[in-house]
């Protein structure tokens, strides 16, 4: 199975330069998706359908335009898992589960500490989904999580060095 990771920062603008391009010549088998930034009902899911990805799922953010997950696949889960049921958490879209037979796949979009009382939610946040992992974990060992941890602290290590 391939399995591929993508930080989009925004769906709609990615499948305005070339998102779709991108998709059919990586071809992965799952997609994890991470800063949608978007709602599934403002996007055309046909596209997705029509590109081989008939299975796709949308954790979004309750405040519009703001993070967001999602995973493409193009099988059939036998579960999806949206969040983690811890709900301080889980109003920001931030984890999505999928569950195959031989493996679980969690498309992850960490908080940024971008001031302090973010630092301090990304921290919390951290602290309560290694419990959660490790929970999770007793039960699904094949647990393979992919995303954007956000654990850059300084401009070089982003982008444009």
């Amino acid at each position: 199975m391939k399995i591929l990771s993508y930080n989009v920062n925004g769906i709609r603008a990615a499948l305005k330069k070339g998102f779709m391009e991108w998709l059919e010549a990586a071809d992965p088998d799952v997609l994890c998706i991470q800063e949608t930034k978007a709602h599934p009902e403002q996007l055309d899911l046909q596209l997705f359908e029509d590109a081989g990805y008939p299975h796709h799922y949308w954790f979004s953010a309750q405040k519009k335009g703001y993070s967001g997950v999602a995973v493409l696949s193009k099988r059939e889960p036998k579960n999806v898992a949206y969040g983690t049921s811890i709900e301080s958490m889980d109003h920001e879209g931030r984890n999505l589960r999928l569950d195959f037979d031989e493996l679980s796949v969690m498309s992850l979009y960490l908080p940024s500490g971008t001031n302090d009382a973010r630092l301090d939610f990304k921290l919390n946040y951290m602290a309560e989904f290694q419990e959660y992992v490790n929970d999770l974990k007793q039960e699904i060992p094949n647990l393979l999580i992919c995303g954007d941890y956000n654990i850059c602290h300084e401009a070089i290590d982003i982008h444009n060095p």
